[in-house]
Order: C-alpha cells, then structure tokens, then sequence
C-alpha cells in the first residue's frame, strides 16, 4: 500500500459554490512521486504537520519534541503547526501535489477520506504488536479504524461536559448537579434548572445547551450527542443513509427539545454576551475538558469549586458524550515508517504524555499511561475521563463526513435562527448527507468533492 499510489493528474481544485474537487488515480503499479526528505549519512528528518492548538497545546508539542529528539538523537522533527482554519486545505493539497508530510494530525471523523484513497500507513500491525488496541477505550478505538484497519494514534481522550455558575445556582434556589460521572442530570433537570435561571431583567440566560452557533468542526462535535442523548441517530450502522435516522422521531425528538430551549422556553440565547459565563450571564454550558485550561490562563480570579463546578453532560433517554479528536497518521508514502511509528510511540508512552498532561490538563488516550496520572481519577478530571472510557460515542467515521458535518451544523441553525420546521429541516439534512453518500460513492478513489 505504501508504495502504490500515484496522482495522474496532481491536483483540480475548484471553488465553486464552497465545494472543493481533488481529483485522484489510483495505479498500483507506480509509485507516487514525493520531494525526498532531507538527511544526512546518519540523521533522519521526519516532517510533521498539525493544526496550531491553544498556547498549552503548541508548548506542550515543542517539549515533546524536544524530549523525543533527545531521546533518539538520530531523528530531527521538523514540524509545522497550520492555523485551523487552512489546515486540511493544505494538507490535501500537499498530499493531491505529491508532497505529503510524513507524520500528519487527522481530526478522526476525516480518516476515511485519506484511508480510503490509500495514503495513509495502516497501523494495525504496530498496534498489535504493542497491544495497543487494548490499551485504548473501544470508543476511541472505533473511531480511529476504518475498514477493520487502524490508522491514526490518538493522543488524548478530549470530552465534555456541563459546566455550571455555583452563585446562580445558589441565587435561584437550586441543588448543585452531582459531581458523579455517573449520575448526569436529565434535559428535563436541565430547562427546569434554566428557567427558574434566566432573568431577562438583569441580561442572565439559563443555558447554552452545545456551544452556541460557531463555524468549523464544533457543531458536529456538540451537537451530536444532544441526538444520541435523545435515543437518535446519524447514519445507518453500514454507513450507507441518514435516512430513517436522522429524521427518525427520537432525533425528531431531540432537534424539538433543542429548538424550544430557544423558542418555547426562552432560556437559551443565539447571541451570548462576551465571557457570559465567567460573566455570572449565563447559568450553564457545555465546553471541552480543554475549557478548564483556559478558564485558569485567562480568568484566574474565576475558581472551580468557588465560583463554577463541573457535572457530567446531561442525559435524554441515553448518557452519551462526544468522543474523538485530532490524532496522529503516518503517510503511506514516507520512506521511514518505522521511524515515524517511533515517533508516535513516544509522543503517546508515559514521558511525553506526563509534558502534555503537565502543559494542557488532558488525559492521555492510553488506558495504562492515564493510571499513572491520580488527577484523573479525582473530581473534576474523573468525570471526563469516565466519560470516554463507558459513555462516549465517535462522530461517524465515513467519506462523506464532510457533507454529514457541514449538515449537522446547517441543521441546527435552520430550527434554531431561522425557526424552520423541524422535520422538514431534518429532511433536507438528510438528502444533503445521502448526496453526499452518493457523491463519494461514485467518485470512488478517483474524485474528492467536500465541502469547505
């Protein structure tokens, strides 16, 4: 596979409509063309590419790096941190023009439109050899695999959960949410908590129930397990239909209880105020495990336990939280795939994991590393992590995830800002990722068509 691939024609970028094409050929009896990586007579260079993260995140990889160069001097890492926004841009123009890094951070639920195509190393034999299939929670392990291959590495197992002001909680009356992992408040808890909240007088809104309306990956991150809580689902488990789905009554269900926190209740907000929550404006929101980082950089004066806590994600008829993330590829054309699992072993084994646990407060994605960290077993780090480990479900690994992302997040801004019909907007989300199904399905290796 590694050696298998070539680009008859490198690259057709078109921007149409918002829509990409790349297009490939596939001839397993030539090789891709790539610019040979620089070396000398005894030092190997390994490219690295990964999207630019927060300020804990790009120290934490400049320390891991050098502890990983120091550990096996033969090895340079030469990496290049791309701002988010044009990261998978330029990661597949590089790959469509031949010129692939070797080492690449994937945002998992994307792995199947670079696995199928064959530029990505399979993993599995590494895996298997290390035994690390079962080292990772099965969650995490699905959403990294596609087509009973591994092929990316995750570093973390990021999550979420319900972040809440302890001085409105006290205000209104209310009980503080059980700190247990396992014990989530229902969305039913939830509004009524929101309501006795809100105080339209004094600008303090109840609950932003997923991240507000943003751009980019985070809608689809939020949003679907507000389905999954519900009973609903995405796509059929072959992968193949949103229909019957996505627009089945308990999504029906959940997009209904999401649209009327906004429309029927009034306890939740399109625009949010800056900082609402540090603020003492907004009683309740669900944010990352990194959110806890950057409440301590940029509001140090703003305390967990004092004056915010922490609760597991709430719960419909199902507790489900998000899971998977940006995580580490090896290209199908690099010359050193045995050096470049080296790499990825020891950014994922205990040395460099104890830099990113110190640097970003994530726990690492090995079972067997994150039992050496106690932290994660206490309040508020257990909850996150118990999270992944029992309850946490992957965004759907396929190559039509664009399209199925970019769905999502039309979806949930059709009922929620437009006030659109929920079915009705459930339908065209549908028709939009089945076309998108479609689309890659005759496109096959030959055609990429995502949306930007």
């Amino acid at each position: 596979m590694k050696k298998g691939i070539i680009f008859s024609v490198l690259m057709i970028v078109m921007i149409v409509g918002g829509v990409i094409a790349v297009r490939f050929n596939l001839d397993s009896e030539n090789d891709m063309t790539i610019t040979p990586v620089t070396e000398t007579d005894d030092q190997t260079v390994l490219t690295f590419w990964r999207n630019y993260g927060n300020v804990a995140e790009n120290q934490a990889f400049e320390l891991m790096i050098a502890s990983f160069e120091r550990a096996y001097p033969h090895i340079d890492i030469e990496m290049n941190p791309i701002q988010y926004g044009d990261y998978e841009l330029k990661l597949r123009t590089e790959i469509a023009t031949g010129k692939p890094p070797d080492l690449m951070l994937i945002d998992s639920p994307n792995l199947a439109l670079y696995a199928r195509i064959g530029v990505l190393e399979p993993l599995t034999d590494y895996f298997l050899e290390e035994q690390l299939d079962q080292d990772l929670p099965p969650a995490l392990l699905e959403g990294v695999s596609y087509e009973d291959e591994v092929y990316l590495m995750p570093l973390v197992q990021p999550g979420a959960a319900l972040y809440y002001n302890r001085h409105l909680f006290e205000e209104a009356g209310i009980p503080f949410p059980s700190k247990n992992p396992h014990d989530p408040m229902t969305w039913d808890e939830v509004l009524a908590a929101a309501q006795k909240i809100t105080d339209p007088d004094k600008g303090i809104i109840g609950v932003d129930p997923a991240q507000g309306f943003p751009g980019g990956e985070a809608p689809s991150y939020f949003k679907s397990p507000f389905i999954w809580q519900f009973g609903g689902e995405i796509l059929s488990p072959d992968g193949s239909t949103a229909d019957g789905y996505l627009n089945a009554p308990e999504s029906i269900e959940a997009l209904t209880f999401y649209k009327d926190l906004y429309h029927r209740y009034d306890v939740a907000k399109v625009q949010l105020p800056p900082r609402a929550f540090e603020n003492g404006k907004l009683g309740m929101s669900v944010f990352g495990s990194w959110e806890l980082s950057r409440l301590k950089e940029t509001d140090p004066d703003f305390k967990l336990g004092e004056d915010f806590d922490i609760a597991p994600l709430p719960k419909g008829t199902a507790q489900v939280a998000p899971n998977g993330g940006w995580s580490m590829g090896i290209s199908s054309n690099t010359q050193y795939p045995d050096e470049a699992w080296t790499f990825i072993s020891y950014m994922t084994d205990y040395e460099a994991m104890s830099i990113y646990v110190d640097q970003t407060g994530e726990p690492p994605a090995r079972q067997s590393i994150v039992q050496s960290f106690p932290e994660f077993l206490e309040y508020p780090e257990n909850i996150f992590l118990t999270q992944s480990q029992i309850y946490s479900k992957s965004r759907p690994v396929t190559p039509a995830y664009p399209f199925l992302s970019d769905a999502i997040k039309t979806l949930f801004e059709e009922i929620v800002i437009e006030n659109a019909e929920v079915k009705e907007a459930a339908d065209r989300a549908v028709n939009k990722i089945d076309n998108g199904i479609q689309e890659q399905n005759s496109y096959a290796n030959d055609i990429y068509s995502f949306p930007q």
